[in-house]
C-alpha cells in the first residue's frame, strides 16, 4: 500500500471511529447497529467491514486509538523535562486538551470500557496500565521531590483521573474557561487540595471517625 494509500485508509477509518463515537455516545454501544453507524457516515456496510469485522472490534479501535494518542503525545511532551510538578501540569493539559476536542471518546471510554471482550481487552487494559502507571511514577516523583509520604499513588492517581474524566458531565467551553485555565485550576486543586493549610489542621482536630455506627443505617 503507497503512502497516499495509507493516509487515506487512515483518514477514513479515523472518521468511521469519530463518527461511531458520537453515535455510542447518544445511543450506548449496544443499541447501535452496524446500520446506524453506516447511514451516519455514508458509507456502505461492505465499506465499513473493509476496516473492520465487527462493532465489538470497532469498539476496540476507537478505544485502543483514544489512549494510543493520548499517551504518546503525553510522553513526548514531557521528554526531557526535569521538573515534576511540571510534567504533570503537562500531562493534565494534554490529556484535558485531547478530550475537550473528543468528549464523545471520553464518555465512550468512560462508559463502555468492559463492553469488549477477550484479546482486545487486555490489549486496551495494557495500554490503560502503561498511561496509569505513567501517572503513578510521575507523582512518585513529586511526592519524593516535596517529602510527602504515606500516600497511596494508586489512590492518587485514579482521583486525578476522576477528577479529569468527569468534565464530560458539566464542562462548557463556551461559558467555561479554556482547557489551558482548567489544566491549571485541575492540577492547582489536585496538588494543593482545595483548603490548603487549613485541611492541614482540620486534620488535626478530626482523627476520630465519625463513620463508625453501631446500628444499621436503615434502623430508624
Amino acid at each position: 500500500m503507497s503512502n497516499e494509500s495509507q493516509s487515506k485508509y487512515d483518514l477514513r477509518l479515523v472518521h468511521v471511529m469519530k463518527t461511531s463515537a458520537a453515535i455510542f455516545a447518544e445511543k450506548g454501544y449496544h443499541s447501535t447497529s452496524i446500520r446506524d453507524i453506516s447511514r451516519a457516515t455514508g458509507m456502505s456496510l461492505s465499506g465499513l467491514y473493509y476496516y473492520f469485522a465487527s462493532k465489538e472490534e470497532l469498539l476496540f479501535l476507537i478505544q485502543d486509538y483514544c489512549f494510543s494518542t493520548v499517551t504518546s503525545d503525553c510522553k513526548r511532551l514531557i521528554a526531557g523535562v526535569d521538573d515534576p510538578a511540571l510534567k504533570l501540569k503537562l500531562l493534565v493539559e494534554n490529556h484535558l486538551n485531547y478530550f475537550v476536542k473528543n468528549m464523545n471518546e471520553m464518555k465512550v471510554l468512560s462508559h463502555e470500557a468492559n463492553s469488549i471482550t477477550g484479546d482486545w481487552f487486555k490489549k486496551v487494559n495494557s495500554k490503560k496500565r502503561q498511561y496509569v502507571d505513567l501517572v503513578k511514577n510521575l507523582l512518585g516523583e513529586i511526592a519524593r521531590s516535596q517529602g510527602v509520604k504515606g500516600l497511596d499513588l494508586r489512590v492518587a492517581a485514579f482521583s486525578l483521573f476522576g477528577m479529569m474524566n468527569w468534565i464530560y458531565n458539566w464542562y462548557d467551553s463556551r461559558k467555561d474557561v479554556d482547557v489551558s485555565g482548567l489544566a491549571r485550576n485541575i492540577t492547582r486543586i489536585f496538588l494543593s487540595g482545595f483548603l490548603g493549610e487549613a485541611l492541614v489542621e482540620a486534620e488535626k482536630t478530626g482523627r476520630e471517625s465519625h463513620l463508625e455506627r453501631p446500628v444499621s443505617v436503615w434502623q430508624q
